[in-house]
């Protein structure tokens, strides 16, 4: 008898990925399959989810056969999805898909967004053209004959199971679910502008880690899955990265440092602040609270190619700070630490040696990090333990040690990067706690 594995999946934008894990969390396999480049034109990004099918039946495919062909066999029993946060889908209530795939960052919906900023509270995550509450207004009007909204994520997991319009808390916040009450609020319904969207449409929904179903039978035998496989509620792609990671309790964060710099912390009480760009998702029974600045190391490859960068990083010398009191951005305005729309640029004077002017701006990125850990602890949030790092900044060794100076605090490498690591752990936990 094959020993159990459990597939986290993970479906962004431009391709899907997935691992699988044992019961001890030791990573067995992986696969990735990349999608056509698309264009986005004018705020307009959409993707036809059919084709998510295809490619999440080859990546099944794959992960399946590398499992029982490993020394000591292994049979996936339990299967857990990410997608892109407010990737929304018109769709029939057996999960037919009505409309394309308004993607994460689609800006079709100004309308419909204007409109929710007359009647949502100032603190949900709603607002905005990109949310998938505008999304779904806008899909609305197009396809009337709408029956249920799904997002990636849930709309990929049904497929499996059979079972549409169920979806995780953590994808239903910017389509209005309150994560403090657990309900849906009344003012979709309750306002003076008639009712905004019927509760119909909108999904059934659970915790991240929650059982859903079982696969489909003739898709265990397809796949040669464990006869009792299940599928795990997901969550967003962001939120699987922070469980990827290996954060998990109260006062353990992590810092994304990509082309833009995120934090986010798990805390004991959920913090919401639009002007600043922070709210809060509930998982795995607690607060997980983040926020972004403008700065990272989009402002870095505006000075530097990434050869420059790889060969000064050892000139780096973090024991002599350089002074400098900058704040790198990468153009004008930044939400978080400040809240600040004609906040400049600032990395002047600019000093002669360029491995200086590089200590520098990673000095002002650092110094942006610490502001922000400390903005989210005045605001009510837990303070940060420990640091995990992600992102291509995590292989910078001096970097590393100007952050743990400028914060205070340890700083550890993250102990996976990608987000299909994170629902594998869901998959894995929600398989594991709870019989089925």
């Amino acid at each position: 008898m094959a020993t159990v594995a459990y597939l986290g999946i993970d479906i962004g934008t431009s391709g899907i990925r997935g691992c699988c894990i044992d019961a001890d969390k030791n990573e067995l396999c992986s696969h990735r399959i990349a999608f056509t480049n698309h264009r986005v034109v004018k705020g307009r990004n959409e993707q036809d989810p059919n084709r998510w099918l295809t490619q999440l039946d080859g990546l099944i495919t794959a992960l399946s056969q590398q499992c029982l062909q490993l020394e000591e066999p292994h049979q996936i029993g339990a299967i857990a999805i990410d997608g892109t946060s407010s990737t929304l889908i018109a769709c029939k209530k057996d999960g037919y898909a009505l409309s394309p795939a308004l993607m994460y960052n689609d800006q079709q919906s100004q309308q419909q967004a204007e409109k929710i900023s007359r009647f949502a509270p100032a603190k949900s995550a709603v607002h905005g053209a990109s949310s998938s509450l505008a999304k779904a207004l806008f899909l609305l009007e197009k396809f009337p004959e709408t029956e249920i909204f799904c997002h990636q994520a849930d709309w990929l997991a049904a497929s499996l199971t059979g079972l549409y319009g169920i979806s995780d808390e953590n994808n239903c916040l910017k389509l209005g679910y309150d994560s403090i009450t657990q309900c849906w609020p009344t003012w979709l319904q309750e306002n003076s502008e008639n009712v905004i969207i019927n509760k119909n449409l909108l999904p059934h929904v659970i915790a991240p880690g929650t059982i859903i179903a079982n696969v489909k039978a003739e898709l265990i035998d397809k796949y040669q899955l464990a006869n009792d496989c299940a599928v795990i509620a997901g969550t967003t792609d962001s939120n699987a990265a922070v469980l990827a990671s290996g954060a998990s309790q109260i006062g353990d964060a992590v810092t994304s440092l990509g082309s833009t710099l995120v934090l986010k912390v798990f805390s004991d009480k959920a913090l919401f602040e639009p002007a600043y760009g922070i709210y809060s998702h509930r998982l795995k029974g607690q607060w997980l609270v983040g926020g972004a600045s403008n700065s990272g190391g989009s402002v870095l490859l505006q000075h530097f190619s990434q050869t420059q960068l790889d060969n000064m990083t050892m000139q780096l010398k973090p024991e002599q700070p350089t002074g400098l009191n900058y704040y790198p951005l990468p153009g004008i305005g930044e939400r978080f630490p400040v809240n600040d729309s004609h906040k400049k640029n600032m990395t002047d004077p600019r000093p002669p040696s360029a491995v200086t002017f590089f200590q520098a701006l990673l000095e002002g990125i650092a110094n942006i990090e610490a502001e922000g850990y400390k903005k989210l602890e005045a605001l009510g949030c837990t303070a940060p333990t420990k640091i995990f790092t992600a992102g291509g900044g995590n292989k910078n060794i001096p970097w590393t040690k100007i952050r743990e100076q400028a914060t205070g605090t340890t700083i550890l490498n993250a102990v996976h990067s990608e987000a299909c690591f994170g629902s594998a752990l869901l998959a894995r936990d929600g398989c594991l706690n709870t019989t089925h």
